[in-house]
């Protein structure tokens, strides 16, 4: 946009009496991936990710902690949420992607989410497991699927069964360690660059291999790290829990309230009463400003009913 467009809609609503705060997207850019495809996860077929920078090169994770510090720290914002500082995989491609016809249930999507680049197959190796190895293990183990043969289901344990429990603890363990230190730097250049007072959350998954927007964290270590963290709650608020059982920090339920993008904005006062009692202490709003008219009264009801 030309112009300070930042800095005209942070004074419009510091005008209106509300509070600024930034939202900075991180590993999940497709024109860095178009533009130095060397930068891309690679998966274990050897196919590129242009959207989804691997976190674990060097060059890569600077970039990474300069932008969290650049856009983060603006004029007039009080704080940030930092959205995908973590790895980012298979799920959310492109504006136009169709990926639905083949159910890869959550234990496929890790597998093909998982990275072969040469800093990840070097971290593999770090970890005692040959990276050859392991890409021919996840491909055998994704084979049934293409096939049409069911999806793979139990969350972890399911990879663990596909992989071998050593296998699959030894690839998460190397995943795990790149993941926590990039949040970690991150959060601590911001810091750096912010004023006192400013606050950092992390959009967030309590399980720390899922990937995508809302990085899967250990939410012991990154409440220890940020001020709080954004979980998402379409479809229910259980991610709730695992962060509010820490006992500190800002656990906001994301609420999905737009009805053309899945929410309900009817049950808002419902849902966030439910996500309250699981311990949350913020309330977002997901995504109020792509709401129609017809959403947006039934959210100010919701509000009004919550008051």
């Amino acid at each position: 946009a030309p112009g300070d467009a930042f800095g005209e809609a942070a004074e419009a609503l510091a005008g209106a009496g509300l509070d600024v705060h930034t939202w900075v997207v991180l590993a999940h850019n497709s024109r860095l991936g178009a533009e130095h495809p060397d930068t891309s996860v690679v998966n274990a077929y050897g196919d590129r990710y242009p959207w989804a920078p691997c976190i674990a090169q060097s060059a890569t994770r600077a970039y990474l902690v300069d932008l969290a510090a650049e856009a983060a720290v603006r004029p007039g914002a009080q704080g940030t949420e930092l959205e995908s500082l973590g790895w980012y995989g298979l799920a959310h491609l492109h504006a136009h992607d169709k990926t639905a016809g083949v159910g890869l249930g959550d234990a496929g999507q890790y597998l093909m989410s998982l990275c072969f680049c040469p800093s990840c197959r070097d971290g593999y190796g770090r970890q005692g497991l040959d990276a050859a190895k392991l890409a021919g293990d996840v491909r055998h183990a994704l084979e049934p699927l293409w096939r049409g043969n069911g999806t793979p289901d139990g969350g972890w344990e399911a990879v663990e069964k596909l992989l071998g429990a050593r296998t699959a603890a030894g690839a998460r363990a190397w995943r795990d360690s790149v993941a926590r230190s990039l949040q970690e730097e991150a959060v601590a250049a911001v810091r750096a660059q912010a004023p006192d007072g400013f606050r950092i959350l992390l959009h967030a998954d309590p399980a720390s291999y899922h990937c995508g927007a809302n990085a899967g964290v250990d939410p012991a270590h990154i409440l220890a790290v940020a001020d709080g963290v954004v979980v998402p709650c379409t479809g229910g608020a259980e991610l709730i829990a695992p962060f509010a059982a820490q006992g500190r920090g800002v656990v906001a339920a994301n609420l999905t309230v737009v009805a053309g993008m899945g929410g309900s904005p009817a049950t808002l006062a419902a849902d966030a009463r439910h996500a309250a009692g699981l311990g949350a202490n913020e309330l977002r709003l997901y995504h109020a400003g792509l709401a129609a008219d017809s959403d947006l009264k039934l959210i100010a009801e919701g509000l009004s009913d919550l008051a």
